[in-house]
């Protein structure tokens, strides 16, 4: 019998960017980048994995907006152009460097990664990535979970308890579609959970989330197990909670494993380092630079004189660093069940996806050998899914977290200060106002029903707390400010046609070009009681 179970958790997400208006649009780029350096690479690692028989759980977070993109056809289509032209950057730098000694093979080994990625999304994954995370869940590997319908931060969204109902019930219904099961748990935005949530949780079956650590160690009453063994909400919905220890190996900008000088430099990229002409058909439409994914560098310390990278030097420090984490959890628990009196402790390890590939481009590596080397020696500890723990341990306390996330201070810092805090007023208001709709006009049909089914949508895309955060973040303001406005003037116009009886259908079916995402949706959702 084991001494423990860690539940790696990725979550992958973000914001729905898609703008047909445009040929090219610099924040589509999120999209692009997360596929070829996060979401293809993590893919090609769990498929290598089930090839090679190795015994494997990881629990995934797919948040709605992330799905939708993915599988939206314009945006497969454009991916797909990028993958084009980085393949042809690729062939020019290898002709560009092939008398150089020490860039050339670097050259080479960044042609044939875009190559790879491109013959692997077209041919092995017929663009389709979400049906190939499904098939992964449906042979038992991962366990996919839903996440809030545009990850609104729940917790500034509870004056209107209809909004939150609905950022919830919208996930769930997206996910049934396109995982043909019911979720079994959600990586609420943020973390960010409030009492009384699990009320909305536990009515579309959801059995489990995620909280910070001190949600659990402050709970009420106080858990016996602190955040190693998850509680009960009074519904039955269990809270999982973070592990401070797994997250700082990782995480730390100081002492994580990402920061090692032999891993690959994300901020030096030949978008930026070569000739302006050269790069020129490669970055902006504008001129302006931009990254390209050609990075030949590694971190190397504290200074401008970076080394030239290595990627088998990197790819080595890839498996010391995953064999030093499984060795940390191994003292780990030791520790914890010598303490836990029988009840066998659950570290729950959660990260943003895009860490693992993005930010850190060993980290599919990482997560691959991670597994490799704890399918080696199950008796120490096993790789679950939280369902798996609940299975296990079907009886545990019951306690409520407070109001609480996982952003900076624990609380709603990132998310409501003087950077974002003129959105609320804006943002509850508009949320009343659909509830109102919902009320009044419980079985529209025809063109009214659409337009109350865009105003839902175009208020879900205006709460997504990526805006906020960008805000306080000081990263692409004026792209959040402009998002934020643009989805509550479309609102707004939507709901005095509607209350009007005046729909602009020409209007109407422009808007539903450009924001197409929840197809499926309900204005219904709104409906008060």
């Amino acid at each position: 019998m084991s001494l423990g179970s860690l539940a790696l958790v990725l979550h992958a997400h973000l914001p729905f960017v898609r703008h047909p208006e445009y040929e090219d649009f610099l924040e589509e780029d999120w999209l692009y980048e997360a596929i070829s350096e996060t979401y293809l690479p993590l893919l090609r690692v769990f498929d290598t994995l089930v090839e090679d028989r190795v015994p494997f759980r990881v629990t995934m977070t797919l948040s709605p907006t992330l799905v939708s993109m993915l599988n939206d056809d314009l945006l497969r289509e454009r991916y797909a152009r990028r993958l084009d032209s980085l393949c042809e950057l690729g062939a020019r730098e290898v002709h560009r460097t092939r008398d150089d000694a020490t860039f050339h093979p670097l050259a080479v080994f960044h042609r044939d990664h875009f190559e790879s990625l491109r013959l692997a999304y077209h041919n092995h994954y017929k663009r389709d990535l979400v049906a190939a995370f499904r098939r992964l869940q449906d042979s038992g590997h991962l366990d996919i979970l839903t996440c809030n319908a545009t990850h609104g931060f729940l917790p500034l969204m509870q004056q209107t308890p209809e909004a939150v109902r609905a950022q919830v019930t919208v996930a769930a219904n997206h996910y049934r579609q396109n995982f043909g099961r019911d979720p079994a748990g959600i990586w609420l935005a943020e973390c960010g959970y409030y009492p009384g949530l699990e009320r909305i949780l536990s009515a579309e079956r959801i059995r489990y989330f995620f909280v910070d650590t001190h949600a659990l160690t402050d709970a009420t009453p106080r858990p016996l197990h602190g955040p190693y063994a998850p509680v009960f909400t009074e519904p039955g919905v269990a809270a999982f909670a973070r592990d401070p220890e797994s997250s700082q190996q990782v995480w730390s900008t100081e002492h994580g494993y990402p920061g090692d000088p032999v891993y690959r430099e994300f901020y030096r990229d030949i978008g930026w380092d070569l000739d302006l002409d050269y790069v020129r058909p490669f970055i902006q439409p504008t001129g302006d630079r931009k990254n390209t994914g050609f990075k030949y560098f590694r971190i190397t310390g504290k200074t401008n004189d970076k080394q030239p990278y290595n990627p088998a030097a990197a790819r080595e420090r890839a498996w010391v660093h995953a064999g030093n984490f499984l060795f940390n959890r191994e003292r780990q628990f030791e520790y914890l069940a010598s303490r836990m009196g029988g009840r066998k402790p659950v570290v729950v390890a959660p990260y943003d996806a895009e860490l693992f590939g993005h930010w850190w481009f060993e980290g599919p590596h990482f997560i691959d050998a991670l597994i490799r080397q704890a399918a080696r020696n199950p008796s120490r500890f096993q790789l679950i899914s939280p369902l798996d723990d609940l299975r296990e341990h079907p009886e545990n306390q019951v306690a409520t977290p407070p109001m609480s996330s996982w952003g900076a201070g624990g609380y709603a810092n990132m998310w409501l200060d003087g950077t974002n805090d003129w959105i609320y007023r804006h943002l509850n208001h508009a949320a009343r106002q659909m509830v109102e709709l919902a009320r009044d006009f419980p079985d529209a049909s025809s063109l009214k029903r659409r337009a109350l089914n865009q105003a839902a949508r175009e208020l879900l895309l205006a709460q997504s707390s990526d805006w906020a955060f960008i805000m306080k973040t000081g990263t692409m303001v004026d792209y959040a400010v402009r998002r934020t406005k643009e989805h509550l003037q479309r609102f707004l116009r939507l709901h005095d046609q509607v209350r009007a009886g005046t729909v602009d259908e020409s209007w109407l079916s422009h808007v539903e070009a450009r924001n197409n995402l929840f197809p499926e949706l309900d204005y219904r959702v709104y409906r008060p009681g």
